[in-house]
């Protein structure tokens, strides 16, 4: 086929071979299948921020650091400068993502380069060495889907463990080779330490999951693994082999307002005898 604009500079570099076909076309990026050394790789092209349907949303950078304190000022002033910077940032995400995932033995394809807003890294294959199909394209069997969702559901706890929550997880973002699920799609993880959101984002991953499997094993709708999954790692009791039920009690305790304007008022008088005191040292 005909090289895309966006990767003549890889075949001149040599970085890439030849262009086999475009796997698919996604709301901020397309896909192709490239030849790389000898060997069948993919190749993302990200697509320019005003064409994308995926938008930057605030809380999915909140708590993404920035190595480069003028780049950070420049990010937050939104000049034009600072735009270009807020892009490459977004763009190169993923990219730290994999390799950090990668790097804790999480099941995402492995990176390999990443120039001008287009990541070269493995391509996913079945067992048959054809292009993984996407999990939800699939119709499985009720063990199928109870092994698979246990296998999902240890990988986010691995992301977790690593400090990152994917925050756009579904069914078209897991492919399926010889060995199961294998996550995609990080442009969005984020931090899961500095980001007010990872919760709720971490929640509705597992929520996107439990929906999906429940269609083939419906004892797994009444299942609640976020819920327990962020408890544990709040506490700082999660571990990657943390044995997990899937269930999770809320606490519905009633706050006793009483008591507790008791122990601020309590607080506050303390606070005065402590002033009164320092005010007679100084007499």
């Amino acid at each position: 086929m005909k090289t895309p604009p966006r990767l003549l500079p890889l075949l001149e570099d040599g970085l890439i071979d030849e262009v086999i076909c475009q796997l698919m076309s996604g709301k901020e990026a397309q896909v192709y299948i490239v030849m790389s050394g000898g060997v069948r790789r993919c190749a993302k092209v990200f697509k320019e921020a005003n064409q994308r349907s995926f938008k930057q949303a605030v809380q999915y950078q909140e708590g993404r650091s920035v190595r480069n304190s003028r780049r950070e000022r420049a990010m937050s002033k939104k000049t034009k400068y600072g735009q270009k910077e807020q892009e490459s940032a977004w763009l190169n995400a993923e990219v730290d993502a994999l390799r950090k995932l990668a790097s804790a033995g999480v099941r995402v394809p492995e990176p390999l380069t990443f120039v001008d807003g287009v990541l070269l890294m493995e391509l996913i294959t079945d067992d048959e060495g054809l292009t993984a199909p996407r999990l939800g394209d699939l119709e499985l069997t009720a063990e199928v889907a109870r092994t698979y969702h246990a296998q999902i559901i240890s990988e986010v706890v691995r992301m977790l463990c690593a400090g990152l929550v994917h925050g756009d997880l579904s069914p078209f973002n897991v492919l399926i080779d010889a060995n199961g699920p294998v996550i995609i799609d990080l442009p969005q993880a984020v931090n899961a330490s500095g980001n007010n959101s990872a919760h709720m984002m971490l929640e509705r991953d597992v929520s996107n999951m439990r929906l999906f499997f429940g269609r083939f094993a419906p004892e797994l709708l009444e299942t609640d693994y976020g819920n327990e999954i962020w408890s544990l790692y709040e506490d700082g009791n999660l571990q990657e082999d943390s044995k997990l039920t899937g269930s999770f009690q809320q606490d519905d305790t009633i706050a006793d307002l009483a008591q507790l304007m008791a122990v601020i008022e309590a607080a506050k008088d303390e606070e005065e005898e402590r002033l009164a005191r320092a005010a007679l040292a100084l007499e």
